[in-house]
């Protein structure tokens, strides 16, 4: 939630944009304060239902789950984890968000880094 508050796209002409049309997460993110969150927010949410934070079958509509956007979570998981692979920019090394931030932007312009 505090990652969701703190989105401000900026655009060419008018307002930033501040709030995401639809969020992907893994399982992990299922619970009922996070879905609550963003249905009061406007924002579809497309998470599948994690089996263990569901003791009883859930009465009622069940949640939509689309699985062609989901499958687009890969390039970010496979980015996480080529980040993950440089120790030195991993999260639990820095102790500064702006410093942890800027290690990422280089990391981001050494990938992207015409050979």
């Amino acid at each position: 939630m505090p990652t969701i508050s703190g989105i401000r796209i900026k655009l060419n002409a008018g307002r930033p944009i501040t709030r995401p049309k639809l969020i992907n997460a893994d399982s992990a993110y299922d619970t009922n304060e996070i879905r609550g969150y963003n249905r009061k927010k406007g924002i579809i949410t497309n998470i599948p239902v994690n089996k263990r934070n569901r003791k009883k079958p859930r009465k009622g509509r069940p949640f939509k789950f689309n699985k062609t956007e989901y499958a687009g979570r890969n390039a970010i998981e496979r980015f996480f984890s080529w980040i993950e692979a440089n120790i030195k920019i991993y999260p639990r090394h820095e102790r500064l968000e702006q410093s942890y931030l800027g290690l990422v932007m280089l990391a981001c312009s050494i990938m992207l880094w015409p050979v």
